[in-house]
């Protein structure tokens, strides 16, 4: 009955692992061969699998874990997952309904254990509530704004026999969704956009999960306000536009958060309005006159940023109904054009090319100019994330992936192998520094498995980089536990995995090594020794306002 649902529900792989209490389960995986399961080498990989499957192609994805330590393992790719609003499944087998509460072998209170990080969550006790529950689940899950939903199912209820039951409609009380927009709220933030001197729009995350990159852009373009991007909104608005202003927030680019802290009028899509795109909650944006938020989930309103203006709607849906009413330009509009593009003349991204160094970005822009804006990168957590956000040169959407909200470490190997998976015809690239890279190396077994063409570029700096930077900036320069040195060879490594790769210090070989990694069919590593001593600039410190953002120590 499970398994069919799954089916119903047109589930095509499932990112799981056996144990004990989901063993029933697994006995019958051969008699659906729709289902393709994929045998993971640790249950957080599933998690990120499913996460990355999701992200990539728009189908919620499906974990399977045993009881106790298995269903913990999810723990951290749940939350990575809730964070960012992916849409995930995740079936977990529990013990007998008899034994729940008592400490029986591997029990754990699942449900308990992960309230605070899924959308929903349910204990099955009883076969009567199958195959309903799972039905519910994949609604849950990807309606409104998505999430994971979790089904903890007794051990005896998957070995009990009842007549096959299809759920006809769904019946949840208490879960409502808002399908439709205040048109009178559209218009007034349509009207207060239009009439802005110094208007900017920041467009997140839920901009993509309602695919609403065209209005977005549209409407930008109508009312000539500047768009820039969340570190999950990337992808929503053309880098290369020249209304762009590339990405906000406390690592964001200069000219972003000059247009941030000077516009009176300031219009949030799809996002959450966090502290990393704030910095000083209490000196964000302090000329603006109006704040217009748009999300779909209305308990973000004003949990932050208290909008003067909310549409409480799909993004997709709110900009379309604001469109018609962007009326004429005000006539003070150039001047805010130009005082932001020179902005961008004065704090334009830059690295230093050459000190004897490889450095991040020469590997990153030749990546980039191979990727010819059809690939899809998967970019780990620290300075190697944000390295690959500031240097993206896409003008499509729906190809940057990586854990924003949790800030996961060891996110990107796994949530690569799962986009490949969900986006079989697509190059797959995975961008990780080897701090993080270790946490789930066990995973390129499952890429050498089934030969995913997924290529791995390790910067590798021989240090926890992003917290030895912190150290350097913001703690006085003492450096504490952030050593990485005593590391794998990781050329040998993925050769005793079964897949080639290379090592590279020098910059005549970059452009090599990515060749051989064109070349080859299957995974491929190659292992960049970069400038121990890169960091990622512009940065806000701890504590300051948006407006103190450093391009380098020296210009604190």
């Amino acid at each position: 009955m499970i398994l069919e649902a799954l089916e119903r529900e047109g589930v095509e792989y499932i990112f799981g692992y056996p144990g004990g209490a989901n063993l029933p389960i697994y006995q019958h995986l051969r008699e659906h061969p729709r289902l393709k399961h994929i045998l993971v080498r640790h249950e957080q990989g599933a998690a990120h699998m499913a996460d990355g499957y999701a992200r990539a192609c728009g189908r919620p994805g499906v974990v399977f874990a045993t009881s106790g330590p298995g269903a913990l393992n999810l723990v951290t790719g749940l939350c990575t997952a809730y964070m960012d609003s992916v849409p995930m499944v995740a079936i977990t087998g529990q013990v007998n309904s008899t034994q729940v509460g008592r400490d029986a072998f591997q029990e754990s209170d699942v449900i308990g254990a992960t309230s605070s990080v899924t959308k929903h969550s349910y204990l099955v006790t009883s076969i009567d509530q199958l195959p309903r529950v799972i039905h519910e689940a994949f609604h849950i899950a990807t309606t409104g704004r998505p999430g994971p939903v979790l089904v903890d199912i007794c051990k005896d209820v998957q070995m009990a026999e009842a007549d096959r039951v299809t759920p006809e409609r769904l019946e949840i009380p208490g879960y409502k969704l808002n399908g439709h927009v205040d048109l009178d709220h559209a218009r007034r933030a349509a009207k207060a956009l239009a009439g802005a001197e110094r208007p900017v729009i920041l467009a997140g995350h839920g901009v993509l999960l309602s695919h609403a990159e065209p209005q977005l852009q549209e409407l930008a373009e109508t009312a000539a306000a500047p768009v820039g991007t969340t570190l999950l909104g990337i992808g929503a608005f053309p880098v290369k536009h020249p209304l762009s202003l590339h990405m906000t927030g406390f690592m964001g680019t200069g000219w972003c958060l000059k247009a941030v802290q000077n516009a009176d009028v300031l219009m949030m899509v799809g996002m959450r309005v966090d502290d990393r795109v704030t910095a000083k909650l209490s000196e964000f944006a302090p000329n603006v006159k109006t704040f217009i938020h748009v999300d779909i989930d209305g308990s973000e309103m004003g949990k932050n940023v208290r909008p003067h203006i909310e549409l409480v709607a799909d993004a997709k849906q709110a900009l379309a109904a604001m469109q018609p009413h962007v009326g004429a330009l005000n006539q003070n509009r150039g001047r805010w054009l130009a005082q932001i593009d020179a902005w961008r003349e004065e704090h334009p991204l830059r690295y230093k090319h050459s000190n004897g160094q490889l450095q991040p970005q020469d590997v990153l822009i030749d990546m980039y100019r191979r990727a010819r804006s059809e690939a899809i990168v998967v970019a780990d957590v620290g300075q190697n994330q944000i390295w690959a956000a500031l240097w993206w040169n896409y003008d499509r959407p729906g190809l940057f992936i990586n854990s924003g909200g949790a800030g996961t470490m060891g996110y990107a190997l796994p949530a690569a192998i799962g986009a490949k998976f969900g986006r079989p015809d697509v190059p797959v690239w995975c961008v990780a520094g080897e701090g993080g890279f270790v946490m789930t190396a066990q995973e390129l077994s499952v890429a050498v498995e089934h030969q995913l063409d997924v290529k791995v570029v390790l910067l590798n700096n021989f240090s926890l980089g992003m917290v030895r930077q912190f150290q350097d900036d913001f703690y006085g320069g003492v450096r504490s536990q952030v050593d990485l040195k005593h590391m794998p060879d990781f050329v040998k490594l993925s050769e005793a995995y079964g897949l080639p790769a290379r090592r590279v210090e020098r910059f005549e070989d970059i452009g090599p090594a990515f060749d051989a990694a064109e070349r080859t069919k299957g995974p491929f590593l190659i292992d960049f020794r970069i400038d121990p001593e890169a960091n990622v600039y512009p940065i806000v410190p701890l504590g300051k306002s948006l407006n103190e953002f450093w391009e380098s120590p020296e210009n604190a």
